[in-house]
């Protein structure tokens, strides 16, 4: 791996800057030592100072909401609306040269781009030339919990799960769901057993697993909490516990963000970090895992910067070693 003293810095644009994602990225990359942040678009907030939008980043960086000017970048990341970064990309002519790194939804299903998920394609990543698709947040937690099994064709049974997220998982646009009347003191379940991200996670899953895999029930639940995600994954399994730990120590003792716990977790171990922390125990013949990750920074913007320093060539922690609050 070259040193940033070997690497030139590389330029970055961001489209879509004004949003949860966007600012995380911002943050994230105004202190990642291998990069120059060239512009930021939105269509809403054109002109506009950064901090007259992500208010905390006053006194940061003097960089204001401009036009795309693709030729000034060498990255373009895309923090646009589901269905929005494909018509973005055919509203303008981004040349061949830029790799995009897309945070929505509209190309995780396309042969044409590599899924970022780096814990399962970090070689193509790195080596294919091809544009990269961010996974969803909820893909994300669920896929790390389920990756080790897939690979061992383990996965023989109905897999279930629930999850639920913070309500920044829902964006900035508003609506009765993410209403803080509505949220406050309230769990609610949506989208049963019809998640959007059950599409990448079952050609996950079936790409790992060719035969055998059954039906995947997932619930998902919106949480009273700004951040985070929660999933619970369990499937029966002749695995014992001692087996299933060994199993998960091998698969992930080379990937920097994935840690296994031998004591219960919760979303406050991850909150503010580009980790997933997974926990599993064993009740009679069912294998229960417990999978929690940041939904802007792992489930997003942290993963897409994980997938920009597997591009660029640096370590793929670089900007990422983040300090969380514990309480």
């Amino acid at each position: 791996m070259m040193t940033f003293e070997q690497i030139t810095l590389k330029r970055v644009g961001i489209a879509g800057a004004a949003g949860y994602t966007g600012g995380e990225l911002i943050r994230l990359l105004l202190n990642h030592p291998g990069v120059e942040l060239c512009w930021l678009h939105s269509r809403s907030n054109a002109g506009k100072r950064l901090d007259e939008v992500h208010h905390d980043l006053l006194g940061e960086t003097e960089l204001r909401f401009t036009e795309p000017d693709f030729q000034q970048i060498d990255f373009l990341f895309l923090c646009l609306g589901h269905g929005e970064s494909r018509k973005y990309l055919l509203e303008h002519q981004v040349p061949k040269h830029i790799r995009i790194i897309d945070l929505s939804q509209d190309f995780r299903l396309d042969e044409n781009w590599v899924y970022g998920l780096p814990e399962l394609n970090r070689t193509a990543i790195r080596s294919s030339g091809k544009n990269i698709a961010n996974p969803g947040c909820f893909a994300t937690t669920i896929q790390l919990a389920l990756l080790p099994l897939a690979a061992r064709q383990l996965l023989n049974d109905d897999i279930h799960i629930s999850a639920i997220t913070g309500s920044t998982g829902a964006g900035q646009s508003l609506s009765q769901s993410s209403h803080f009347s509505w949220r406050s003191n309230n769990v609610s379940n949506y989208k049963t057993l019809d998640h959007q991200h059950l599409a990448e996670i079952g050609r996950t899953l079936r790409n790992l697993q060719p035969e055998g895999l059954q039906e995947i029930r997932f619930i998902p639940y919106r949480g009273s909490f700004t951040r985070g995600i929660f999933a619970t994954v369990y499937i029966p399994t002749t695995l014992s516990i001692e087996d299933a730990n060994t199993l998960f120590q091998q698969a992930y003792h080379e990937h920097p963000f994935v840690w296994l716990s031998h004591i219960p977790v919760d979303i406050k171990q991850v909150v503010n970090t580009n980790k997933c922390f997974l926990y599993l125990e064993k009740k009679d013949d069912m294998l229960v895992i417990s999978s929690v990750t940041d939904n802007l920074l792992k489930g997003a913007s942290g993963q897409a910067v994980q997938n920009f320093n597997l591009l660029a060539g640096f370590a793929e922690d670089t900007g990422l070693r983040l300090k969380p609050s514990a309480f």
